[in-house]
């Protein structure tokens, strides 16, 4: 029998399939999320990479943003249960889970074997996700994928005060036009959202071990700035986008067990 786990986001869409051994069999990442044919594609992938058809698939709960608007799920579970069902599953010895999706970022406590003891998520301003930061590329002239790398090149930190995303990268804009170097300004960046994230870890309490979750989690200059506003290590996901779709396979095939 084989589980499916669909995970809509904003920014992306993931699918995970399991095996009757509890094993991926197909997994895929689609960069565009809900409203898009960004869904349907992840399935479509992770169902060939499997080798199966959609009709062999025995249950799918769908997770994520989008989640209700996902057509042959057997039922919605949240992304909270499902980031910490994935997480604690590849790292069970994790204790507080920072998910940085496309707008949104969730801080979990979480146990064995994914048991949710208590999150907090951001507003809904864009300020330290990962939409923040495709905003704060395209005015840099940037790929998302690069951000990190001319980080590294930064000399100092050219702190961004702004919090609202609009005004950002007009402080963004205004460090360029004054000759501030694009490494110094991107490692501000990086800052910011930083310091947004840890707020929301501060408000929960941080308990070790750490893991981050969600496209930014490859970001090696976020996750070097949210260490050094934390003072704690940070561990990446194995997987670090396809855990809140893990979690939803895995959730599937727990109901499976009980039909």
């Amino acid at each position: 029998m084989y589980a499916l786990g669909v995970d809509i986001g904003s920014a992306s869409s993931k699918a995970v399939v399991l095996n009757g051994g509890g094993e991926v069999a197909g997994q895929a990442v689609i960069p565009v999320g809900t409203g898009t044919t960004g869904p349907e594609r992840a399935l479509r992938e992770a169902l060939e990479q499997a080798g199966i058809r959609r009709e062999e698939v025995s249950r799918t709960v769908a997770t994520g943003y989008g989640r209700v608007t996902f057509v042959g799920a057997d039922r919605q579970v949240s992304e909270i249960t499902c980031h910490a069902r994935g997480v604690l599953h590849l790292v069970p010895e994790a204790r507080t889970i920072i998910d940085i999706g496309g707008q949104d970022v969730k801080v979990i406590q979480a146990e064995p074997p994914g048991l949710v003891r208590n999150f907090v998520m951001n507003d809904k301003c864009a300020a330290g996700t990962g939409r923040f930061l495709e905003v704060m590329a395209r005015v840099l002239g940037l790929e998302v994928e690069q951000l990190a790398g001319v980080a590294e090149t930064s000399a100092r930190t050219v702190s961004i005060s702004s919090i609202c995303t609009v005004f950002a990268e007009s402080e963004v804009i205004s460090h360029l036009s004054r000759g501030e170097p694009m490494p110094d300004v991107l490692a501000g960046i990086h800052q910011s959202v930083a310091k947004r994230v840890a707020g929301l870890v501060s408000r929960l309490g941080a308990r070790p071990p750490l893991v981050l979750t969600g496209g930014v989690a490859k970001n090696g200059g976020v996750v070097r700035a949210l260490e050094k506003e934390l003072r704690l290590e940070i561990r990446i996901a194995p997987s670090c986008q396809l855990t809140g779709a893990l979690g939803a396979a895995l959730i599937a095939r727990e109901d499976l067990s009980r039909i």
